[in-house]
């Protein structure tokens, strides 16, 4: 893996894996140097948000603008979380996959989030009523396992905002916070047929053999399993809208992104601009009043192909000018102003008037 520091950064703390366990993350590094973890209180959530307060804490010696890109691996699999956390959870989720799919969306239509008139997609056609699962208490724990990773990062946030406040930097510093992709429907199959199973089974701290599996015998949460939330709970995460990660459908792509800066942003609002990950970088060089060089030890750079959407942040008329393509895996999508065409893998091409029919129900 080319490394964050052959990259422009001047600190690293991380892991060059997608994802790995909570409780003793392989590859993990701090500048070049591998960690091996031998703390047994230690939490990766924890760690990488510690490391981003120290970081900051760092720059603050500086004169220029500085830049952390906080990436946490929750609530990625493993269904890692500690004990604390997870009993805050436990029991909430027994009413079913079905019930709070319809609340999630009852909830942002009533916030204002989604427009009333995009009806909810259909439950998945994998995912079976709730009334016919086997394991609803199985089922329930592994929820709540996933909402207090989630829990832990909020946690690690507040450290985070903490620490500007501290500096005297949270009126001046501008804070995006967004997830990466449309929830993970990815399972864990202990027979291997699921990716090579056998590259999780690392041992723990004290030598325990990690079980990696949805396996219901085993309760999710402690380093011993490796497991994921499945495609039921994905559909709870994606209301309202259709399929999920490594799809082009507005389950796979369409991120929540919430902008914060106080000195700038004077005024809450919801913001229904379409805006491509590409346009942030061009945003955050917009706003420190930088210039992105042509050039960098004599190496010509790739343009900025990104748009800067800061005149959006600051309640100016704003309309991303370029159309917005996307392929993964052989999904497909080309969103142009209120058009979307995509399709699936080997499927036929769909269009959707986003405007009218953001959940993708009326094939045009």
């Amino acid at each position: 893996h080319p490394h964050p520091m052959q990259r422009g950064f001047d600190n690293f703390y991380g892991i060059m894996d997608a994802a790995s366990s909570f409780f003793r993350p392989e590859s993990l590094m701090d500048g070049y140097d591998f960690i091996d973890i031998d703390d047994p209180n230690y939490y990766f959530t924890d760690a990488i948000s510690d490391k981003a307060c120290s970081m900051i804490q760092g720059s603050m010696n500086q004169e220029t603008p500085f830049f952390l890109y906080l990436s946490y691996t929750a609530p990625h699999w493993p269904l890692h979380a500690k004990p604390n956390d997870i009993s805050k959870y436990e029991g909430k989720y027994l009413k079913g996959w079905d019930y709070f799919r319809t609340a999630r969306h009852e909830e942002m239509k009533g916030l204002g989030l989604v427009n009333s008139k995009w009806d909810i997609s259909p439950r998945d056609s994998d995912v079976g009523d709730w009334k016919d699962a086997k394991n609803k208490n199985w089922e329930d724990s592994k929820m709540a396992v996933y909402a207090a990773q989630i829990d832990s990062m909020d946690q690690g946030i507040g450290k985070v905002i903490d620490t500007l406040k501290t500096n005297k930097q949270l009126e001046n510093t501008l804070i995006f916070f967004m997830s990466d992709n449309g929830g993970c429907a990815e399972l864990m199959r202990e027979d291997g047929d699921w990716s090579y199973t056998s590259q999780w089974e690392t041992n723990t701290i004290n030598g325990e053999k990690v079980r990696v599996g949805n396996i219901p015998s085993l309760k999710p949460g402690p380093g011993t399993t490796f497991m994921s939330y499945e495609t039921p709970w994905t559909n709870v995460s994606n209301s309202p809208f259709r399929l999920f990660k490594r799809w082009i459908h507005e389950g796979g792509i369409s991120a929540p992104l919430i902008a914060h800066w106080p000195s700038e942003i004077k005024d809450p609002k919801i913001e229904s601009q379409p805006v491509h990950i590409m346009d942030i970088p061009a945003t955050c060089i917009d706003a420190a009043e930088a210039q992105y060089p042509t050039e960098f030890d004599g190496n010509i750079i790739k343009p900025l192909e990104g748009e800067s959407f800061l005149k959006l942040l600051k309640k100016s008329q704003w309309k991303r000018e370029k159309p917005m393509y996307w392929e993964h895996e052989g999904n497909q999508g080309i969103r142009k102003g209120e058009w979307k065409l995509v399709r699936e893998y080997g499927k036929e091409w769909e269009l959707y008037n986003i405007i009218e029919d953001r959940t993708e129900l009326k094939d045009l």
